[in-house]
């Protein structure tokens, strides 16, 4: 059973000025110049610099929605203001505007954006959240709400997966945010969190399914947030004999599509690529007929869709105390 998607709407407008009114610091960047052109700024986050499947889902639906407004689409895979190929972009006005993604929570494109008076919209937030026009996810209430499901479940012993080092340490809002919310539902729960980092790949989650089970063998769940290592921890479960969702229930944030190609298929909060590659589109075009207009704000909160990954919790054999029975008093021997 699948439930249906909560429909998004926009935030209200915030009190905060416009982002191409910013304090005038630095050169303005060339006025676009009506290149039909929008710059997606998307640096991989696969193993080796590949994109991942999510990631090129979105790329697919950012470009997708500019053809629809008659625009070309010009990616850089530039992870800082420093990049040749941002400053290509930018700095030679070869786009009418950027699209930024995999946003940290201090982030310099962001601020070289801004300096330069770019007009610019990104997918995720940070600390200019309230300045920038923007589309996400409420990573936070997503990763709160798998916790929960769990807990419905009986699960007491719920992990949670991360993405990788790297990206958590740079700050990345969707690692952080992700924390945030599981940390918190387990503290309401009373349940002990523990967390782990995971490289965007197979390899990686069966690598830290074996430290999930190593740290505590009676685990009976995860909640993650990682869905190019899922087939990983898919592998490392049925390796240590754990049958999904018989004797260990999954959880996650992914898209509809990754989430049906598992078997069994992930319960999951999915993550609308399209939807959201087609607001930052919207929200991008209304930048640029409206340079003046305050910036939007656009936060998409999708339900839990019911799969087949979770189930009842079964304890692990041996992990539960066993039932203590109360001493039965010796009577002395009688004649009846």
């Amino acid at each position: 059973m699948t439930t249906p998607r909560q429909t998004p709407e926009p935030e209200n407008e915030p009190r905060a000025r416009g982002e191409t009114d910013g304090p005038p610091t630095g050169d303005a960047a060339p006025a676009p110049t009506g290149t039909h052109t929008l710059g997606l700024v998307y640096p991989p986050a696969g193993a080796g610099g590949d994109y991942t499947g999510m990631q090129l889902a979105f790329i697919g639906g950012v470009a997708e929605s500019a053809a629809g407004y008659d625009h070309d689409l010009l990616l850089s895979p530039a992870n800082r203001a420093a990049d040749a190929s941002f400053r290509r972009m930018v700095d030679d006005g070869r786009v009418d505007g950027v699209i930024v993604m995999e946003i940290r929570l201090e982030d310099d494109r962001v601020e070289y954006l801004v300096r330069r008076r770019f007009p610019f919209v990104t997918i995720g937030r940070n600390s200019r959240a309230e300045e920038t026009s923007w589309v996400d996810l409420d990573f936070a209430a997503l990763a709160r709400g798998c916790v929960y499901h769990l807990a419905d479940l009986g699960h007491r012993r719920i992990a949670f997966v991360n993405r990788s080092e790297q990206l958590f340490d740079s700050g990345y809002g969707f690692a952080r945010l992700g924390l945030e919310g599981y940390t918190k539902a387990m503290a309401e729960q009373v349940l002990t969190p523990r967390a782990y980092l995971c490289g965007d790949d197979v390899a990686a989650g069966e690598t830290v399914l074996e430290r999930i089970l190593l740290d505590d063998p009676a685990t009976t769940s995860l909640v993650t947030m990682n869905e190019a290592a899922l087939e990983g921890l898919y592998r490392g479960l049925t390796r240590h004999g754990r049958s999904v969702p018989r004797d260990f229930s999954v959880v996650g944030v992914a898209a509809g599509r990754w989430a049906e190609q598992v078997n069994p298929q992930l319960t999951a909060a999915e993550i609308p690529a399209k939807e959201m590659s087609r607001t930052a589109v919207d929200l991008m075009m209304r930048r640029l007929t409206s340079p003046g207009s305050s910036p939007r704000h656009v936060l998409l909160k999708p339900l839990i869709s019911l799969r087949e990954s979770t189930g009842p919790c079964r304890p692990v054999p041996g992990s539960e105390p066993e039932t203590e029975f109360p001493d039965i008093p010796d009577f002395p021997d009688s004649d009846f």
